[in-house]
């Protein structure tokens, strides 16, 4: 047993480690006291969980694993900075590859999204501001209730924008005389 505690105070130490390295994460461990590696862990059990029970399963797997990737990868080809160049390169590598991917970027999906970017690039900026809008209101509705719950819904709210996620507020009052509130991130 101890061989196990270990071997996961080790592994919990390295992932933590790891974390630390993205602000966002930082600050949502600041604002609610939970291990940014919980955190992670419990994000990506809900995302698994939603994708194991296919509740949004296609479209989490496709948004996650080729959909964002894909734009993030052509933004990255055309920006000058040839950092990101490499990291989405990195990304596709570890996936099957195939001799015409180059001809397709080139013939197909290039032209096609150098046609269309403006328009992709204003609507995930206005998708981007009705979430922040959303997640305004609710916070405002939430702080004579809760000033730590406003700032968890500030910090969840631009991690989830970060992402291109909307972040769901659903408040509804419970039996007791106090408001519960349940935050949901989901998929655009």
């Amino acid at each position: 047993m101890d061989n196990v505690q270990t071997k996961f105070k080790y592994y919990n130490a390295q992932f933590d480690k790891e974390l630390s390295k993205y602000p966002q994460v930082i600050k949502l461990e600041q604002h609610t006291s939970i291990p940014k590696t919980y955190i992670a862990a419990g994000t990506a059990s809900i995302i698994f969980l939603l994708i194991f029970f296919n509740f949004w399963g296609q479209l989490l797997s496709n948004i996650l694993a080729w959909g964002y990737p894909a734009y993030a990868s052509f933004k990255a080809i055309e920006s000058v900075d040839k950092a990101d160049d490499t990291q989405w390169l990195t990304y596709w590598l570890a996936l099957p590859q195939f001799k015409g991917a180059q001809i397709v970027y080139g013939r197909f999906l290039r032209p096609f999204l150098l046609n269309y970017q403006a328009d992709v690039d204003k609507i995930a900026s206005k998708l981007r501001a009705k979430a922040d809008h959303v997640a305004n209101t609710a916070m405002h509705a939430t702080t004579p209730y809760s000033p730590k719950l406003k700032n968890l819904l500030d910090l969840v709210s631009s991690i989830a924008l970060n992402k291109n996620l909307r972040v769901q507020v659903l408040l509804r009052a419970s039996q007791s005389s106090e408001e519960r509130t349940d935050v949901r991130i989901v998929s655009r």
